[in-house]
């Protein structure tokens, strides 16, 4: 498999932020979001088997994994067999998605992060919400929230497609485009059943630093 980074830091997302957590960054992406802050995962790589990778998780001695990207679905079989032996060592594995590939055949022991594209981002196209039908109770849904405009879409379809019956639902303020402060307004406002979702790691560590 392509691999653009392996580290550990402190987990900056999702409903698991602030827990120490390794990263496993897979490289390649389908899609130009315009707000994307790992443009450098397009195209850096090295090929490292199941096993290397899985030998590095686990000399950093942390118990919570998180794959990422890129999209590391499109990588699918090696990334399966990667969460199967991180699985099945005792590891509790993350895995984030741009949702625009298919997530029913990873193992239902993953948590699935899965984004939604809002139209800032200039993908929304690509959504898959097929998709929706396989989350699970321990699955989370993301939307990067860049403005009013995407609020207002982001609600629509999270109310439409009832996603707090399924799953976990983030809003995240888009860092550098929208105050997290405005989006705790229009949640708030609309007691819209969701969490606000900031990128810690951005706070602690600052915008433009990698491998945190």
């Amino acid at each position: 498999m392509k691999v653009c980074e392996i580290f550990t830091s402190i987990q900056g997302e999702s409903t698991h932020a602030g827990r120490p957590c390794t990263f496993v960054r897979m490289s390649g992406c389908n899609l130009r979001c315009s707000y994307c802050d790992t443009k450098y995962s397009y195209d850096e790589g090295t090929d490292l088997s199941i096993e290397c990778v899985y030998a590095r998780v686990d000399k950093a001695a942390i118990r919570l994994v998180e794959i990422t990207g890129g999209e590391p679905l499109l990588q699918k079989d090696e990334v399966a067999g990667l969460t199967v032996r991180l699985l099945d060592s005792g590891y509790t594995v993350l895995m984030e998605t741009n949702g625009t590939l298919p997530i029913g055949e990873i193992d239902s022991r993953v948590i699935m992060i899965m984004d939604v594209k809002t139209p800032a981002s200039g993908m929304s196209l690509n959504n898959n919400f097929t998709n929706f039908q396989h989350l699970k109770r321990s699955d989370e849904v993301k939307f990067v929230i860049c403005n009013k405009n995407d609020y207002i879409w982001a609600r629509s379809i999270v109310l439409e497609e009832g996603l707090p019956n399924r799953c976990e639902v983030l809003f995240a303020p888009a860092f550098g485009y929208l105050e997290p402060r405005k989006l705790v307004e229009w949640i708030i406002a609309d007691r819209l059943p969701v969490r606000l979702n900031l990128q810690l790691h951005k706070y602690i560590f600052g915008p433009d630093k990698r491998m945190v």
